[in-house]
Formats: structure tokens, C-alpha cells, sequence
């Protein structure tokens, strides 16, 4: 798995990449002592997971996760144990506390490679189209729901919330699941949290810091990253 440590002590940098040299499946390909750097690196190298530590001068680790519309799969490595539920609102593997240990570090890669495989079965997947059903469960409630009557899939920490009609359910499965599966002519990633349905977009206009805001027809207002915000413009001719 290719991956970019991001931390800014030298020093731990350098431990980390001591301890990842008894795991042979990993390939370091690039480290940033801070998130600007860091956000460059990700978005032109595509790793499959980030080491992330939290506290950087500057902005912070969940800054620069903010700040990316494709996140990929990280560890985070800090001192700090009060972050840790706020960290599974990212596309989190694990959470581990410095000194990191060796045993630590192999579980973490275990999950991370478990979760790479899970994921590389679901690119494989064919597309769903406008027409299929797809089944919807949220604990005792059920629905078989038609693809195009999805107008808002939002992230919730390792769940989904699927939006149809007046429903709201949340799904056991990531975002970045349903962006496999489903049909990217209709279904635009707006932002790290938000896939919406193109078709249920009732206006927009500019935001602050060259991003969008979108409203949706049944009353959603989508905030579009300034990244996304260039290609919907060329797709709806802005």
C-alpha cells in the first residue's frame, strides 16, 4: 500500500519510518512536516493511506482533512488522546498514541489492508443506473428505494445517511462506497461529506472563497468545495 506520513517532528518521522521498515507491503512515497505541503502531495500522489499526526504548526491535522474532497485512509499518530471520536468523522483506520508500538502499528496495517480490499471489491462493482432498486436498511425499518429518488447521500463517521423522500436513514457503509456504485454523470461528490443527485438541484450561486451553494428541491443547501465548485461549472455551464 502507498503511503505519506505527515507530521511535523523530524524525529518522529524518522521513528515511524524505523518501525514500517518490518512491513514490507507498505511503500513510504512521500512525508510533509505541515498540512499546506501535505494537501499539495495528496492530491498528486493519491496515496492509499495517510499517517496523520493532529497538532502541526500552522493548521492541524483535521484542517487538512477538511480541506480535501477524496480522502484516503488514515492513521492518525499523536501524543493526544482526547481526539479520538472526533477522528472516526474521517475516512479513519485507527487511532494510535505515541511512543507507537510495533504490535500497535501491525493491527492498524491489518485493518488498513482488510479495509483496501473491501474497497477494491466495491470499485469492481458494476454501476447502478437511475432505474435499479436497492434495499435500505436502518434498524427495524426497511425500504426498497429507487436509485433516482436518492437526491443527498451524506457521510456520518463510518455511516451514511441516505436522503429519499422523507426519509433519512443511515446506512453501515462509507461514502466513498456509494461513490463507487453509483452513476457519476448524476451523482457529483460536492464536498468530503456530500454526494448529491444533479438532478434534484433547484439553484445556486457563488459562496465565499470561490465555492458554490447549491439548493436542493426538497430545501437542502449544499456548500460545493472550490475544487468541485469548477467542474459542476462546466458541467451546468455556469
Amino acid at each position: 500500500m502507498r503511503a505519506i506520513i505527515v507530521e511535523d517532528s523530524r524525529l518522529a518521522r524518522l521513528e515511524l519510518k524505523e518501525l514500517l521498515k518490518g512491513f514490507p507491503t507498505v511503500e513510504i512515497i512521500g512525508e510533509s512536516d505541515n498540512a499546506d505541503d501535505a494537501l499539495l502531495l495528496i492530491e498528486k500522489e493519491h496515496p492509499d493511506l495517510i499517517f496523520l499526526d493532529i497538532h502541526m504548526p500552522g493548521k492541524s491535522g483535521f484542517d487538512l482533512l477538511q480541506e480535501l474532497n477524496h480522502v484516503p485512509f488514515v492513521i492518525f499518530t499523536t501524543a493526544f488522546d482526547e481526539y479520538a471520536i472526533k477522528s472516526f468523522e474521517f475516512n479513519t483506520i485507527d487511532y494510535l498514541l505515541k511512543p507507537i508500538s510495533s504490535e500497535r502499528l501491525a493491527k492498524a496495517l491489518q485493518k488498513t489492508e482488510a479495509r483496501i480490499e473491501t474497497s477494491s471489491s466495491s470499485e469492481k462493482t458494476e454501476k447502478l443506473n437511475e432505474e435499479s432498486r436497492v434495499f435500505v436498511k436502518d434498524g427495524e425499518q426497511c425500504w426498497f428505494v429507487t436509485v433516482k429518488d436518492i437526491r443527498l447521500l451524506e457521510a456520518q463517521g463510518n455511516y451514511t445517511q441516505v436522503y429519499f423522500q422523507k426519509n433519512k436513514p443511515l446506512v453501515l457503509k462509507p461514502l466513498h462506497h456509494f461513490e463507487n456504485i453509483l452513476d457519476d454523470a448524476v451523482f457529483f461528490r460536492a464536498n468530503r461529506k456530500q454526494i448529491i443527485n444533479l438532478k434534484y438541484v433547484d439553484g445556486g450561486g457563488a459562496w465565499f472563497s470561490g465555492r458554490l451553494k447549491l439548493k436542493l428541491k426538497l430545501g437542502e443547501e449544499i456548500e460545493v468545495s472550490r475544487r468541485q465548485a469548477e467542474k459542476l461549472k462546466k458541467y451546468f455551464s455556469f
